[in-house]
This record gives structure tokens, sequence and C-alpha cells, in this order.
């Protein structure tokens, strides 16, 4: 009989005709075909539902040897399809034409960074100066991205929707503008999703993705029907200002582009957020080069205004 050895292999040939041997002649070495332990049957569909329907994607089928995105082989893919693209693939469900893949990643490329003028920069930043890791520094950034900074164009797409809606209701367009206007200001207040900046007077990113819109729409692309009532919305806040124009923003115009696409409301934020990670990525690798230890968010020599009690006898 064979002995075994502490590690657990035989240290001597084992019979010939024992259950699981089989002489050295006929024996086939398959170690370097998967790691030690591993079944042969790793990675194989399983047909016990109670496995195979705990998850239930329609966005990618992969077993060994085979990746598939909504149907098409990743090798298809790679070499022939956008990033853009890709995101409308793996959001939407299939390829968008080349007219709509073109918006799509002029919104996405046009909303990428606002400098630490913008909260999530200046996170990255400051977290890249306290040890962290990239995606460390990243996730504290994007963390921050909700309804007030970063969830604007989601709001921008729903008050757009709304007045369509109205539109559709047989509201005229001015009707429904002011109608759904209202709304927007009963929900969030008197800032206006999309419209008016803090910063530019006149927003420049906005008018050269409008300029898109409209391109697209005269090549029938989308109908423009999104930027017109964009448009129209500006014009009644003119209105209601005594004449003061307060211009669309990048999340105005953004909504306007994902609305004409067809893009669900809240997915406007989840795009605002790929987007904006360039950036933040670019930030926080750029201030790790620079160095500098637990930054905050204004210089050490400069302190904050203490309201508090009077110091204490």
């Amino acid at each position: 009989m064979s002995s075994i050895d502490t590690s657990g292999h035989a240290s001597g040939p084992a019979p010939d005709g024992l259950p699981g041997h089989e002489p050295e002649d006929k024996r086939v070495d398959t170690s370097g075909d998967r790691p030690r332990g591993q079944p042969d049957d790793v990675g194989q569909p399983t047909r016990d539902p109670r496995v195979s329907d705990w998850w239930t994607t329609s966005i990618i089928e992969m077993s060994p040897g085979v990746i598939r995105y909504r149907g098409h082989a990743i090798q298809d893919l790679i070499g022939n399809v956008s990033f853009a693209q890709m995101i409308w693939l793996m959001t939407r469900g299939e390829l968008p034409g080349a007219g709509q893949a073109r918006l799509l990643d002029a919104a996405l490329m046009a909303a990428v960074d606002h400098g630490p003028q913008a909260p999530s920069i200046a996170i990255a930043r400051m977290a890249a100066t306290c040890g962290v890791g990239l995606n460390n520094a990243m996730a504290s950034a994007l963390n921050v991205l909700g309804d007030v900074h970063g969830g604007a164009g989601e709001q921008a797409v729903e008050m757009f929707r709304a007045i369509a809606a109205r539109q559709d209701g047989g509201l005229s367009l001015a009707d429904a503008v002011a109608a759904g206007l209202d709304e927007a200001i009963a929900a969030r207040g008197k800032f206006v999703s999309g419209f008016g900046h803090r910063f530019h007077p006149v927003d420049p990113r906005a008018p050269r993705l409008l300029a898109l819109v409209d391109e697209a729409a005269r090549e029938g692309g989308v109908s423009g029907r999104f930027a017109a009532i964009a448009r129209a919305v500006e014009d009644e806040l003119a209105t209601r200002k005594s004449g003061r124009r307060i211009p669309m923003n990048i999340d105005g115009a953004t909504a306007v582009i994902y609305a004409e696409l067809g893009f669900p409301a809240p997915l406007a934020r989840g795009l605002f957020c790929l987007s904006r990670s360039v950036g933040i990525l670019a930030h926080a690798w750029e201030q790790t080069q620079q160095g500098g230890r637990n930054k905050g968010p204004m210089p050490r020599d400069y302190l904050w205004t203490y309201d508090g009690p009077a110091p204490i006898a």
C-alpha cells in the first residue's frame, strides 16, 4: 500500500485498478488546465434555478471563453464601438445611431470638470492629500453628487418631460411651460434646475450643446422638441424677472440632450456621475503627484467665523 505524507500527496505508487487510480501509462496530467482543487465544471451554467435565478440580467452573458453584452460578442465590440456607444448599449439595450452617439458623447465630454470651484473636484483633491488611493479619492468625490450638486440634470429632464406631457394633454407651449415652472418651483424652491450659474453669466458649454441638438434635429436624428421647451423655459423666466435673462447652464443643456435621446430622468444623474468622474480622476491624480498633506478647504492662515458662546472663565 502507498503511504500518505503530511502534505496529502501519495509518496508511493498506488496499485493499478484501485478506484480513482489508473496505471501510470494511462494517466493524463491536467494540472495545468485549472487551479488545484477546482472542479471540472467550474463556470459552467447551472440548471438549478435556485442558483441560476439568484441574479437575472439581460446585460451580460458569460461562460468560459464567452462574453456577450446585450447579445454582442465582446471581440466584435472591441475596436468597433466607442465608449459612449458602449454606455448606450449597456443602459439602453441596443447600439445607438451615429448621430445619437455624437450627441451623447458631446454631453458626457462637456461636463467632465469645473475645477475646484465644484465641491466634488475640491473633495477629490483634499482626499488625495490624506494618504488614500485614487479609488478612495474618487469615491469620496462621487458621493457628494446629490440633489444640489449633480442632480440638476435629472431634475431638468423631469421638468422638461412634465411640460411635454402637458402639451400632449392639449396645452399650448407657453401655458405648459408656465405650469411646469410653477410645479418645479413649488417642489424645489426658487432655483430652477438647469438655469442660471453662480460663476458664469453665460455658461459657455450650453450654447454649443444646443447648437449640436439643432444640427441633429435638422438631420432628423432627434425631434428638437425638448430644445424648444428649454428655450421657452428660459423665455418664461426672463418674463418673470422683468426681462433679466437666466441662461441655461450645463445641466439644462445636457438635460435637453438626454431628453431628446430618450434617457429616463434618473439616468441623467448617473450619466453626469460618469462624466464628472473623469475630472475627479484627473484632479485626484494631479494632486497625488503634487503631494501635500491634509489640505483642507481653506489655507491654514485663514480661520472660519466662530459664532458660539464667549469664552467661559
